[in-house]
């Protein structure tokens, strides 16, 4: 008995490409945030002592409104979910650029840190549908898309800095028409009519109970992975500007360049995988990720730093695409449970991260800092088997379940 392939519609590739628009708009807004965070931090007086806690305050939140939006969704449907939230992200960038005060400032990063984690579940949600429907993997278009928004965010927060705007008027600006823009594009998002059982399956496959231990590897290495990106993220401007004395336009460059490189990372790390296997191509891309931290921990100028933090971007690019892949080898039956474990990962690397690399770099400075994720993105290489192990068996899973 054959399986029928799935007929993709124009509706549905409808559906796909305002997804993709919401993917751009969600890196966009995040990268012309996280560029800014000296102009941020200026503006509203905070020390670089209390620095650390407002970016680790960020993803334990954005932790809360992700799992709230289970929720949510069980009583409504991804695609009503992003249309609301994804609106509130971009009016809360508004928010950050409007006030100068430090309880304004928390409130205005609360509110984003909550609706940003239920903007990345709706969307993970959305996506996995759409997957399951069109019967193959597009998932990586959306990781490119988010990279493509990145490099228009750190484009804007240059801008803003080379034209002395203020960050209201950029944030508000941007804010505004990016919110616009996916209210219109919210239209056009995957529905029932046009996922017909795919979001079903999606929640059964995730309420089924399948063992974390052959999971375990797999999550150290997305956290060892996210831990690199949260470092760049948050850390890249401040390192130029405070161990590297650079001006205020070239803070916004080191993001910029990482997005680029991730980018096209993305979009050849799949032949990539064809030619060499997946567990060389992690490796590879963890030994390239090190040998990145360790220019930037050298580098003697601005530039300098400005390529090394882009080889950071080529090797992680290949790393997270491939976490979640051996996790659907792992369980293809329920390839969607084993993700949706994987990516809570996602958020302890960026917890981890922003305040290990900051606390470090206040006490010990930037380029000893910039060391950190270095060594532990080393770690991958511990569990990098993991990468080409093949599917759980039932007995497996029966002797290893722990239900959550």
């Amino acid at each position: 008995m054959t399986t029928a392939t799935p007929e993709i519609t124009p509706r549905l590739r409808q559906a796909r490409t305002s997804l993709l628009v919401s993917y751009v708009a969600q890196g966009t807004v995040f990268a012309l945030l996280v560029t800014r965070i000296p102009g941020i931090q200026k503006q509203y007086g905070i020390s670089d002592g209390l620095l650390p806690v407002f970016l680790a305050a960020v993803p334990i939140l954005a932790g809360v409104g992700s799992i709230s939006m289970e929720y949510v969704v069980k009583r409504t449907s991804p695609r009503a979910v992003l249309r609301v939230v994804q609106p509130i992200v971009c009016l809360t960038l508004v928010g950050v650029g409007l006030g100068d005060r430090m309880w304004e400032a928390a409130i205005a990063l609360a509110a984003f840190g909550l609706s940003v984690g239920g903007l990345d579940a709706s969307q993970a949600m959305s996506a996995v549908a759409l997957q399951h429907r069109y019967g193959r993997s597009i998932m990586q278009t959306f990781y490119a898309a988010f990279s493509l928004g990145g490099i228009f965010g750190a484009s804007l927060a240059w801008a803003q800095l080379h034209f002395k705007l203020s960050l209201l008027s950029m944030f508000g600006g941007v804010g505004i028409v990016v919110a616009a823009v996916v209210l219109v594009v919210g239209r056009w998002y995957a529905g029932p009519q046009e996922l017909g059982h795919a979001v079903e399956e999606a929640a059964a496959a995730a309420a089924r109970s399948i063992p974390w231990k052959p999971l375990l590897p797999l999550c150290l290495a997305m956290c060892a992975a996210y831990i690199g990106d949260a470092t760049v993220s948050n850390w890249a401007a401040k390192y130029l500007q405070e161990g590297l004395h650079s001006s205020d336009q070239m803070t916004t460059v080191p993001y910029n360049a990482y997005m680029v490189v991730m980018l096209v990372g993305r979009l050849l790390g799949d032949a990539r995988v064809q030619s060499w296997g997946s567990v060389r191509t992690v490796r590879l891309g963890a030994a390239v990720c090190a040998v990145g931290f360790l220019l930037v921990s050298l580098s003697p100028t601005s530039w300098v730093a400005v390529a090394a933090f882009a080889v950071v971007g080529l090797g992680i690019s290949v790393i997270v695409p491939q976490v979640f892949a051996a996790g659907g080898r792992l369980f293809p039956k329920d390839s969607d449970a084993a993700v949706a474990r994987i990516n809570i990962f996602n958020y302890v690397g960026f917890l981890v991260g922003a305040p290990l690399v900051g606390g470090l770099a206040g006490a010990m400075g930037y380029r000893i800092a910039m060391l950190v994720p270095m060594v532990l993105i080393l770690a991958v290489f511990l569990v990098s088997k993991s990468f080409g192990a093949s599917a759980v068996t039932a007995a497996d899973a029966d002797a290893d379940t722990v239900t959550v």
